[in-house]
């Protein structure tokens, strides 16, 4: 193992320490079921618990651990933007329709808030705000030039940061300034993800786990859902398995890109340190095509630092020391301190860079959420269970009706994602590139 790990390091998300994947007991599976839902993650258990809590009939299926995937593997940032900013969506969407679906990533955000504080969940959420860093000087007067928008037609809550006052926001001149977006928050996703799925089996959801859908099949009005320990019929079947699409769905399997992110995090520093690092506990990320993302800990004695560090998929002992790298290039004093934990989970990204949810072939859906999975997948597995329930109003968003995007000849299978990585690394290191992309 490199030398910058740790001897104890642990290839495995550091958010397991304390919400470590919880041993379930074997549910009894009936034979019918109103709602079957394939995946345990974000999604799957908000709309578990959205379902049973209307007294529906709820069985969720998943191949691994309850939320085994990025639901507990992401960086536990809550934002209020989507990948595309507000030009560019209104370029192809029209004004109306772009401030729309900005304006439901800020719904996605007061959901998960307002659910957090109604239901008790203990998962150290703070409302920090989020710090991005101006990757160019282009980079700075391109996020000053949209924050009259964001503020007058969004409502977003920003300011803008320059170089000369940066410090006091973070510990490093890597940026040239940026920008300050006060309401978004971080949260500790293992713990965020262990409170829903208490919440949804206290409601009367069974949760089987280890257990993976083979085939979803229409049977007249309803579905036969074959699983490794039989079959059950059911009304209505929700996909909510994001990164992790397959066989199961070929036809959303399609329609998603999985993308590794790759996360590590340190051992413990100095509170004086980490106060010089990161003063104000923000959530970090910056203007790059190809985004790194951090925070502190929610104790405030780590680091937690993730992005893309390679053009193809690797494993967590090569992209650690990577990460590193970029990490101590951000911030010098980090250049000695070990790695604790290095893992990976899969994102989801679309061919229109947008989250996307509703039916195909009589199966519901909601994935493809780009990156923003933390908050994004909550809020729309709970707006799934309400168009299920035919809650057709309750459950609008500025995403309906959007159609679900592929290409031709592309099965699931990336083959084109190590040219398109190298393509936006290079943007990134020319000084003058204009425009982003994740």
């Amino acid at each position: 193992m490199d030398a910058q790990f740790a001897s104890t390091a642990k290839m495995e998300p550091y958010w397991w320490e304390e919400a470590p994947r919880p041993v379930l007991p074997d549910p009894q599976i009936p034979q019918r079921t109103e709602v079957v839902v394939i995946g345990c993650g974000y999604t799957g258990v908000s709309a578990a618990l959205t379902l049973a809590r209307e007294g529906r009939e709820v069985v969720v299926f998943d191949a691994e651990h309850a939320g085994w995937g990025c639901s507990t593997r992401n960086g536990g940032q809550i934002g209020t933007k989507l990948r595309l900013g507000l030009s560019e969506l209104a370029s192809t969407h029209g004004r109306p329709k772009a401030v729309a679906m900005i304006k439901e990533v800020t719904n996605a955000r007061n959901y998960i808030e307002a659910l957090i504080k109604s239901e008790g969940i203990e998962c150290n959420w703070h409302v920090c705000g989020r710090f991005v860093g101006a990757h160019r000087p282009g980079d700075y007067e391109g996020l000053a030039a949209e924050l009259p928008a964001y503020r007058k037609e969004v409502g977003i809550e920003a300011d803008m940061v320059p170089r000369s006052e940066q410090r006091a926001e973070l510990g490093t001149d890597a940026y040239y300034g940026g920008q300050l977006v006060h309401n978004n928050a971080s949260l500790h996703p293992g713990l965020f993800h262990s409170g829903m799925l208490d919440r949804a089996i206290k409601a009367g959801a069974k949760i089987s786990i280890h257990n993976p859908v083979a085939k979803v099949e229409r049977d007249g009005g309803e579905f036969v859902v074959t699983h490794s320990r039989g079959s059950i019929r059911a009304k209505n079947v929700i996909v909510a398995t994001n990164g992790y699409t397959d066989g199961v769905a070929p036809d959303l399997r399609r329609r998603v890109i999985p993308i590794g992110s790759y996360v590590i995090a340190t051992e413990p520093m100095s509170p004086n340190l980490m106060n010089v690092l990161m003063p104000k506990k923000r959530v970090i990320s910056d203007t790059r095509r190809v985004v790194y993302y951090y925070r502190a800990s929610p104790d405030g004695r780590r680091i937690v630092f993730g992005g893309r560090v390679a053009s193809t998929e690797t494993n967590p002992e090569i992209s650690g020391p990577k990460l590193h790298a970029v990490m101590s290039g951000l911030f010098p004093e980090t250049r000695d301190v070990k790695i604790s934990h290095s893992w990976m989970g899969f994102v989801a990204y679309t061919f229109d860079h947008l989250p996307h949810l509703g039916t195909h072939d009589g199966i519901h859906y909601a994935m493809g959420y780009c990156g923003s999975g933390a908050h994004m997948a909550p809020y729309l597995g709970h707006k799934i269970a309400l168009k299920v329930l035919g809650k057709t109003v309750e459950g609008a968003t500025a995403f309906d009706d959007r159609t679900f995007q592929t290409r031709p000849f592309y099965s699931g299978a990336p083959w084109f994602l190590a040219g398109m990585v190298m393509f936006y690394r290079f943007l990134d290191r020319m000084p003058n590139a204009s425009g982003r992309r994740p």
